[in-house]
């Protein structure tokens, strides 16, 4: 199956019938892009300052897991009153976890806010995801795609310099506090132009859904806290993690579309695949700024250029998939994508291992980021073509909900590692590293294998929301 090319003259993302609307989704992924950016980049700097480095994971996969929630939530709010509210709730959120953070006292407080941030976070990028369904036809997706990546560009090259001079040379603290006026104000910009309207019927199954949405991020964040204790050996880091492995699994399927977890043909694959991948890189990239830090001697603004070559290689890969790729089968550029990514992690550890300059790691992770931009932008194709038009908010939700939960595991696996067996920021840490991400390979060879399944089957795969939810 491959993608359907533009009709002549049709409208692409920047006519005069999609300007508005380009531009204003652009601005706000500009924001989270800097934002990500210069956290990544000062996180070091702030583990250090508020003793928090043995659960440095904890920091990332936080965000991640109250992202959770707000995936569950946004997807049928979105589909029955339309995405302004959700966006809105979600701008409000986030900005206030950014505060909290930038006020933090210690390393817990810090963490709280990192949760607010990130259930603002999963309601503002299920909501974006709905209104490039309604606003763009089939065959402009991909450009769209094409420029969302593109927003990483600019914050990938400044913020990782600003931001770790900042850390650095002023305070962490005003890294975090930066972005607290950059929200408000692209919220005012964008909000007026987000549409309103939805089918005005709130899905019987949203209660449900919102009560599994809570039991999952609750048992994601006690499976990490757990997990980052283990080492310890005590009673109730054994419980927290079995506890919370428990809640995942039982509230997990009924979020899913039918056969995501046994990858079945079409749409489940797809949504299972977009988890896989952001496992493998968030896992390895989380922990790739202390790498370079604690084992290579870099500072904070140095190290933080691995994650602009990443970003570039990101809209690379997106821009790629739809323009030059953008006739090959679909499920193909799945495969495409996860080979590439296991490529780089390969070639990551080999770096580590060697003792090579960790100079090499920006060209590396620039490669692991184009494998990203094909895989990830071609997921969301997929998705919103094989969803029904009124169920795009629920299929988004299942979407990024795979994405933020293969992200919390991730981060959750290599960050317990690191938590039982690290230096906590002393250094000699290289074969723990090497050993984290050849880890994280296998798992992007999962995606590529399971990439080969994206292909539709003769009949639309079922979205999250219809009789078919509920079984794995």
């Amino acid at each position: 199956m491959s993608t359907p090319a533009p009709a002549a003259g049709e409208a692409g993302p920047l006519s005069r019938a999609h300007r508005a609307t380009t531009i204003s989704i652009v601005a706000f992924i500009t924001l989270v892009a800097f934002e990500n950016m210069a956290v990544a980049t000062a996180m070091p700097v702030a583990a250090d300052a508020l003793g928090g480095v043995r659960a440095y994971g904890l920091a990332f996969s936080s965000f991640l897991t109250a992202s959770l929630l707000g995936n569950v939530v946004a997807g049928p709010w979105a589909d029955a009153r339309g995405p302004r509210a959700p966006l809105a709730a979600g701008a409000a959120l986030f900005a206030a976890g950014q505060l909290l953070c930038a006020l933090a006292p210690t390393f817990g407080l810090l963490l709280a806010g990192r949760l607010l941030a990130g259930g603002g976070g999963g309601l503002v990028v299920v909501s974006l995801y709905v209104v490039v369904g309604a606003a763009y036809p089939d065959a402009v997706r991909p450009r769209m795609f094409g420029f969302m990546a593109a927003a990483w560009v600019l914050p990938a090259i400044v913020g990782p310099a600003v931001a770790g001079a900042v850390a650095q040379h002023l305070s962490w603290r005003a890294v975090f506090g930066g972005v607290v006026p950059l929200a408000a104000l692209v919220a005012l910009v964008i909000l007026p132009r987000v549409p309103t309207g939805g089918t005005g019927v709130l899905d019987p199954t949203t209660r449900g859904r919102a009560l599994r949405g809570t039991l999952l991020a609750a048992g994601a964040g006690a499976l990490q806290v757990g997990a980052e204790d283990l080492s310890g050996g005590g009673a109730l880091a054994v419980v927290l993690t079995v506890v919370g492995a428990g809640l995942v699994v039982a509230a997990l399927p009924g979020l899913l579309p039918r056969g995501t977890l046994r990858a079945a043909r079409g749409l489940p694959s797809v949504i299972a695949v977009r988890g896989l991948y952001t496992a493998a890189f968030f896992g390895t990239e989380s922990f790739v700024p202390l790498f370079l830090v604690t084992e290579r001697g870099m500072d904070p603004a140095q190290a933080g250029l691995a994650l602009t070559g990443g970003a570039i290689g990101w809209f690379t890969g997106s821009t790629l998939q739809g323009r030059s790729l953008s006739r090959w089968p679909r499920h193909r550029l799945l495969v495409v994508g996860g080979l590439v990514v296991a490529g780089a992690l390969g070639a990551l550890v080999a770096l580590v291992l060697s003792g090579a300059s960790g100079w090499f790691v920006v060209g590396v992770w620039a490669l692991a980021g184009c494998g990203m931009g094909v895989g990830m932008a071609t997921t969301s194709v997929l998705t919103l073509r094989m969803a029904p038009p009124a169920e795009r908010g629920l299929a988004s939700s299942a979407l990024q909900l795979s994405d933020n939960l293969g992200g919390v595991l991730g981060i959750a696996v290599v960050g317990s590692a690191y938590a039982a067996l690290g230096s906590a920021g002393r250094g000699g840490d290289a074969p723990l590293f090497a050993g984290m991400f050849a880890g994280l390979l296998l798992v992007a060879l999962l995606s590529a294998a399971t990439g080969a399944r994206g292909r539709p089957p003769g009949a639309q795969a079922p979205a999250p929301g219809s009789t078919t939810v509920g079984a794995p």
